[in-house]
């Protein structure tokens, strides 16, 4: 099978540049950004993509692939920290700017550069990819010989990219040209004159990058000529095959929370193995939302379990929780005692030491917790299925099964919806492994949760009888450590503080705020404040992501 390879040097959105690839039915494998071009690497490769990297190229440690990547002959495009290492690795130099470039900005693909590409292989390739998504950009952006692998001639033409870098090309390599320029005059987009190797100084995988999805495109069908054969089918039957290989008859525990994620891994689990060796368990934390026990019960019996085990043990949590107010502290805490009460009950399940502990880690929870392909990633903020202790030791023994560890949320629902599941689970919002733990700032307490379940019902039930809850990616409430004075009656009184939030998102790596209704928020709102009598003022979180995080911890 033909596919991209992605050299992983740490990026944030690695992953996204596969996904985006993945869309066009084109397979794509990342590997650490410095790991050696083996023959298996490189086989059924039709192109490499070099990603970007919270490093710096002229910082000492800084990732470097192989050397070989530049004599593989295979279509190259580097992408932001991709597009400097090539530059440093051919003779150019990147330096520090003396502002970052960050957020949307306009960059212009220049026509007399283009025009004026030696007649060389590597300018054809160039022309037929600039020729592949300029035309999108504009009708009079590409000549009408575009389809014949001309360039745009006509005129200049812009679109709005997606900027995350604070380095820039000072110098360009020998052999590179640049033929488009950012709105602050930085070299954005280069091609080199004699071999078929590209440089974007931006991010085309980010959503919020206008025709990002064209030149990704571009890249992997029209000059990789990579043939689209990878469907989520195909993951399905590898993933069943790789299951059904590890496990073998061993048993397996799947620490299920009755979201989207982990009902879909029981989902796969079930469809693969058989249903006696799963054994599904239930933590009821007390920081779950309104009603949780009962409709995760419901759920998981649909989809045939044999072995649901329901854990009460909100005491353990809080007493763990109790006066403890940093985030990270938080999670590390529930983290651990999610583990050490599974083996406690594990204990009175009576498995053999050869079970398999399973989870519903998708890929955007191993990217913010550090975990990425290679060793160069940033930690966002940690999740407990991912970087407690605990999991990192079974991790490393081997013991640990995470069928969704290669995909996002929307890839996720996709295959819940061909393994059978029903629609209104396919479609629930995201709820966090920490629950309401994580949606609490400050120290968590049973009067606080108690608090924000009613607030968050509310909300929740309010936006799917308005018919708005399938509109929105995620919604939620979130209890603020403050109290407001406000009036109840004729009383003077004080109440805490909720914030709304709902975002619009395809993969949970960048989000927009939801355009409410104006009516809508104030009606939930008031209801909200007339219903919970400990909530005193309620506000609308207003923030994207980046720069902030979809969740507040």
């Amino acid at each position: 099978m033909d596919k991209i390879v992605i050299l992983d040097f740490g990026s944030q959105t690695t992953q996204l540049i596969g996904r985006r690839i993945r869309e066009f039915g084109v397979y794509t494998e990342i590997v650490p950004g410095d790991a050696p071009l083996t023959c298996t690497i490189l086989d059924g490769a039709k192109g490499i993509i070099l990603s970007g990297s919270p490093s710096s190229v002229y910082e000492p440690g800084a990732p470097v692939p192989d050397p070989a990547v530049y004599n593989t002959g295979l279509p190259l495009l580097g992408i932001c920290y991709g597009l400097q290492r090539m530059t440093a690795d051919h003779g150019g130099r990147v330096e520090p700017l003396p502002e970052r470039e960050y957020g949307g900005v306009r960059v212009t693909l220049e026509a007399v550069a283009i025009q004026n590409l030696p007649p060389t292989s590597g300018a054809g390739k160039a022309r037929a990819f600039l020729s592949s998504f300029a035309a999108s950009l504009s009708p009079a952006a590409a000549s009408p010989t575009a389809s014949s692998g001309a360039a745009p001639t006509q005129r200049d033409s812009s679109f709005t990219a997606w900027m995350s870098h604070g380095d820039s090309l000072a110098l360009l390599a020998p052999g590179f040209i640049q033929i488009g320029t950012s709105a602050h005059g930085f070299p954005a987009v280069l091609i080199h004159e004699s071999k078929p190797w590209f440089g974007l100084q931006f991010h085309p995988e980010v959503t919020h990058c206008e025709h990002g999805r064209d030149i990704l495109k571009a890249f992997a069908l029209d000059i990789c000529g990579a043939a689209p054969e990878w469907t989520m089918e195909r993951y399905i039957e590898e993933v069943r095959a790789n299951l059904a290989q590890r496990v073998g008859r061993n048993p397996v525990l799947l620490l299920i929370s009755g979201g989207v994620d982990s009902t879909v891994a029981g989902a796969l689990l079930l469809k693969t193995l058989d249903p006696d060796q799963v054994h599904l368990m239930y933590m009821d934390t007390g920081l779950m939302r309104k009603k949780e026990t009962e409709i995760v019960s419901a759920n998981l019996n649909r989809l045939g379990a044999k072995h649901l085990h329901i854990i009460h043990c909100e005491k353990d949590f809080l007493s763990a929780l109790s006066g403890l107010t940093d985030p990270e502290e938080k999670r590390r805490a529930i983290g651990d005692l999610f583990i050490r009460i599974q083996e406690r009950e594990v204990g009175r399940l009576g498995l053999p030491e050869t079970y398999f502990l399973a989870q519903g880690t998708l890929y955007t929870d191993l990217i913010e917790s550090g975990k990425g392909v290679g060793k160069k990633a940033h930690v966002i903020k940690s999740h407990h299925n991912v970087r407690s202790p605990l999991v990192e030791a079974k991790r490393n023994a081997g013991r640990i099964i995470e069928p969704l560890d290669r995909l996002y949320k929307d890839e996720v629902r996709a295959l819940g919806r061909i393994l059978g599941i029903d629609e209104d689970i396919v479609m629930r919002h995201p709820f966090p492994g920490p629950g309401l733990a994580v949606r609490i700032l400050g120290e968590v307490t049973r009067e606080k949760c108690d608090i924000l379940r009613e607030a968050d019902d509310i909300y929740i039930r309010e936006l799917k009888r308005r018919g708005l809850y399938d509109q929105i990616w995620q919604a939620f409430a979130v209890l603020l450590p403050i109290r407001s004075v406000g009036v109840a009656g004729d009383v003077r009184k004080y109440g805490w503080v909720l914030a709304l939030r709902a975002i619009v998102s395809e993969d949970g790596m960048t989000a927009d705020v939801y355009p409410f209704p104006m009516k809508d928020l104030l009606e939930i709102s008031t209801l909200i404040t007339n219903t919970v009598k400990d909530i005193g003022r309620v506000t609308y979180d207003i923030s994207s992501k980046p720069p902030a995080t979809i969740e507040w911890e």
